[in-house]
């Protein structure tokens, strides 16, 4: 259908109507705009901006094109890559152990009788604490000097390990303090397992299934896409692991940012130091700006083929499941 318009000698000219289709598409583009301004303002533009500045020695008063010379920088980085190796162990034992420790939980409180509430209440408890808090109260208790975990394994003659002074332990020190505050995870696998039918265990118990088999066979495969939920937020958190380590290092080692002194974080030894770490430490403490927009490109790029890795696992799981 078309309308007409008068030209400059009165002729008749005929006007286009505008389509339905078109219609449709510009009402869609009008309440995406608000995501869309979003996804400019606070990705795409942080985006092009951090790749534009990788290629500057910027130390945010002055801008000197470097070319590929904070990528070549990166390579002979012994710091940036000790914090590679502590973050993948962190992703590889940490991630692991917080979804089976956390699924452990829910499972063993969905068959409580009673007192399921209270045992509920007592894990997820944790999970409210401020990271900084929490990080400082677990480096109290666990100090081999006084310590009441130190004097209760020394009143069993039991030796307790220096956790976070010595590098064999600081990681696992790290890990222990994830499992302390696994509440999130186990309210996410406590809804989940709460809503697996209970037809399908009755049906599993009459052709002979065991426990062990009931949860193999039942309960993972109906709780499938919370475990990839829970896999995949993990590795994108501890790809981002900081406040935790940073706090740990500073409070084992006693340092200060006093006048003249720089605190260096990873004590003791670089063992704690993680990938975002470096990353603040260069663009906040140094202000290497340039160098510190190439560990964010870094950072965000491992993240990505991280999760696109698990999600392209769990879809193949599915599919053949």
């Amino acid at each position: 259908m078309a309308t007409t318009t008068l030209g400059r000698r009165g002729n008749a000219a005929p006007v286009p109507a505008r389509s339905p289709r078109r219609r449709r598409g510009l009402v869609a583009l009008l309440f995406l705009s608000p995501w869309l301004v979003g996804f400019g303002l606070f990705f795409a533009y942080p985006l092009l901006a951090t790749v534009y500045f990788s290629f500057q020695r910027y130390d945010l008063f002055s801008l000197e094109p470097v070319g590929l010379l904070n990528y070549r920088y990166f390579l002979r980085d012994e710091a940036a890559w000790t914090a590679i190796r502590n973050t993948l162990w962190l992703v590889a034992v940490m991630v692991p152990l917080r979804v089976a420790f956390g699924l452990g939980v829910a499972q063993l409180i969905t068959r409580l009788k009673a007192g399921a509430g209270f045992f509920r209440t007592v894990f997820y408890l944790p999970s409210l604490v401020p990271l900084v808090a929490g990080t400082l109260g677990f480096v109290y208790l666990l100090n081999p000097a006084s310590g009441p975990v130190a004097a209760a394994l020394s009143a069993l003659g039991l030796p307790s390990p220096d956790w976070f002074g010595d590098p064999a332990w600081a990681k696992p020190g790290l890990t222990l303090l994830a499992l302390w505050s696994v509440g999130d995870l186990m309210v996410i696998f406590l809804a989940a397992l709460l809503d697996v039918p209970k037809q399908l265990y009755e049906a599993a118990a009459l052709d002979g299934a065991g426990a062990w088999q009931q949860f193999a066979h039942v309960t993972l495969p109906v709780i499938r896409p919370v475990l990839m939920f829970a896999a995949v937020t993990g590795v994108i958190q501890t790809l981002q692991y900081f406040t935790q380590a940073m706090v740990a290092a500073r409070v084992a080692s006693g340092g200060t940012d006093s006048a003249g002194t720089v605190f260096v974080p990873g004590y003791p030894d670089q063992s704690t130091l993680t990938f975002p770490e470096w990353l603040f430490h260069q663009g906040f403490r140094d202000f290497a700006m340039g160098y510190a927009c190439v560990l964010a490109l870094i950072l965000f790029a491992v993240s990505m083929v991280f999760t696109l890795i698990l999600l392209r696992q769990f879809r193949g799981i599915e599919e053949e499941a």
